[in-house]
């Protein structure tokens, strides 16, 4: 899936809150956390990008499905970004390796290569809903 650049598509925190089912109010609470950093208009209007929604719907799985804290989904963002950041070190080394050094074996640069493993953008789906239905079912059961 490619990105969109940050000045394309931009939504008001009344339609991101709806699009979400959250309170305006948390998407506050994100931006002062640090979590968002959503672009403001000359009037001060928040205005959220698709790249911000995305953000927010990693936040969102971490904190609702998965249980992390507010401190606990900073920690993991910022770990993410040095991850995307890391990577593409990585790829810029193994060009260099491939256009300067032609005397390094094939076999050298495609295990250079593996190593590469893609940040995933979306977190794995773990419904907390799901682990619920199944305990209550299983209660059920026990009664």
């Amino acid at each position: 899936m490619a990105r969109r650049k940050r000045t394309q598509g931009a939504y008001t925190i009344s339609v991101v809150a709806e699009q979400f089912s959250i309170h305006p109010q948390t998407l506050r609470l994100y931006e002062r956390e640090g979590l968002l950093k959503p672009s403001r208009t000359e009037g001060n209007t928040r205005m959220y990008t698709e790249e911000d929604m995305e953000r927010l719907d990693v936040i969102l799985s971490l904190t609702r499905d998965l249980g992390v804290n507010l401190a606990g989904v900073e920690i993991i963002l910022n770990m993410r970004n040095k991850m995307e950041e890391m990577q593409v070190q990585m790829q810029e080394f193994v060009a260099y390796v491939n256009r300067n050094l032609g005397k390094v074996p094939k076999e050298a640069t495609d295990n250079l290569s593996t190593a590469l493993v893609p940040v995933p953008t979306r977190l794995p789906e773990r419904p907390r809903a799901a682990k619920k239905a199944a305990r209550g079912a299983a209660k059920a059961k026990t009664e």
